[in-house]
């Protein structure tokens, strides 16, 4: 029998949700055949066994959350060992040896994965409300009844004065039968007075039906509440991470970008003929931003908590760019921005953007970005401040290029400006590199041949 485990899909990746199984208890898997569909906190993976055998148990349901390493199922491969933690060997080494995403960077697929299955990109999307429901069937019928007996009314605490307790008491009135008119739902004497000119059928009918109570305490901004996925757990926990561990400044500067403009026009009308991919203000901006890293490596690194504390500097330059995803805020990432030309980052920032609004994005698509651009001018913001994305650096925030006036050879006149903010982490990176960097890449912007050259 081998256990089939949860597997470490992403570097960041702490539990996993099962989106679809497309195998049920009985069916025959052949190697190579998808198991499950896996919901990660960056993408959805198809789960391939690579080993032969019959689904013997589904021990985590479709929608059902599971840790790294936790049994997911148990596939039967004739041994008639009958599995568990101490369960055939070849598990443990499965899970050691190929428990990983096929992916750019072997370092994603980490070991935690699952014996006898392996795991790559899927290409569909998990099911409606596949991470609402996390626990496990036992615990969730135990939270179902006691849902129902929170929501029976004679189950409910009443509030009332001793003085109303006490005349309900020689009354013979229940009080779970009674309204209450006061602060927070509290019975006062006069409802109890109300409750008793009525006759017991009345109060019981009534009991039996929503009360004004509930309407009164309920909260008058009628919330619904929306579970995370696995991307908004991740960006919660990862941001709220980097905003109160990290010390983190800001630098802004503006680029007059009126030839940056031009440029891009020009290049898109020759593109234009050979049919290939548009290039993008951002993906000028992200080249900028590499020539710029290169020149300055102190902003081209990350905190490393080894011994008392250490820059680590990263000799090639990966730039992540960041996706407003329908899952939510992704970050993939564009190797080796420095030596790519304008039109190969815009060719890969279509193809990552593309698949990331598929869901389709893999591990190593997320995998080793050592710098993040952040670009809300498409939405017209002018200036916006980013955290830092751990365990990088720092992070530029790009706003719109905005008609402003400016001085120009001694004379007034209106151009295009667009402000770029740095957010760095202050452990490495002091406010003087951040400025010599924030000044390369304004110089690159507004001469933006050397962008291309």
């Amino acid at each position: 029998m081998i256990d089939i485990r949860m597997p470490r899909l992403s570097d960041t990746m702490e539990d996993g949700v099962v989106a679809a199984w497309l195998k049920k208890p009985g069916d025959a898997v052949a190697e190579g055949d998808v198991l499950v569909e896996i919901e990660t906190d960056k993408a959805v993976m198809e789960f391939e066994a690579y080993e032969a055998g019959i689904l013997a148990a589904i021990l985590v349901p479709e929608g059902g959350n599971a840790p790294i390493g936790a049994v997911i199922a148990r596939l039967d491969d004739g041994s008639g060992d009958g599995g568990g933690d101490n369960g055939d060997e070849r598990s443990g080494a499965a899970a050691e040896g190929r428990g990983s995403a096929d992916a750019d960077e072997p370092e994603n697929g980490s070991p935690g994965g699952g014996g006898g299955a392996r795991a790559r990109a899927a290409g569909t999307a998990p099911q409606a409300g596949g991470a609402a429901s996390t626990a496990p069937s036992g615990a969730a019928d135990a939270g179902a009844r006691g849902a129902a007996a929170t929501a029976s009314p004679a189950a409910e605490r009443r509030f009332a004065t001793p003085l109303v307790r006490r005349l309900a008491r020689e009354r013979g009135v229940d009080l779970a039968s009674v309204p209450g008119s006061g602060p927070g739902g509290r019975i006062v004497r006069r409802d109890l007075e109300e409750a008793s000119a009525r006759p017991p059928a009345v109060r019981a009918a009534e009991a039996s039906a929503p009360s004004p109570t509930h309407l009164a305490t309920a909260d008058e901004r009628e919330p619904i509440a929306v579970p995370f996925d696995a991307v908004r757990r991740t960006t919660s926990r990862r941001l709220t991470e980097s905003s109160t561990t990290t010390p983190q400044f800001s630098v802004t500067s503006a680029a007059d970008v009126g030839e940056l403009l031009a440029l891009r026009q020009r290049l898109n009308a020759a593109l234009a003929a050979s049919d290939a991919p548009k290039v993008s203000v951002n993906d000028l901006v992200v080249r900028a931003c590499a020539l710029a890293l290169r020149a300055h490596p102190g902003v081209n690194a990350s905190y490393s908590p080894e011994g008392q504390g250490a820059t680590l500097l990263h000799g090639r330059v990966h730039i992540g760019i960041a996706v407003a995803a329908p899952g939510g805020l992704v970050v993939p990432v564009i190797r080796d921005a420095d030596r790519a030309p304008v039109s190969r980052i815009a060719a890969e920032a279509r193809r990552l953007a593309t698949r990331a609004h598929e869901r389709k994005l893999g591990a190593g698509d997320f995998a080793a970005g050592t710098f993040t651009v952040s670009n809300l001018g498409m939405y017209g913001v002018e200036h916006f401040t980013a955290i830092v994305n751990p365990p990088q650096g720092a992070i530029l925030a790009v706003g719109a290029a905005t008609p402003e006036p400016a001085v120009v050879d001694g004379t007034v006149a209106v151009r295009p400006r667009m402000r770029c903010t740095l957010t760095a982490d202050h452990r490495i990176i002091d406010g003087a590199l951040a400025a010599e960097f924030l000044a390369t890449l304004i110089g690159l912007l507004e001469n933006p041949l050397r962008i291309i050259a």
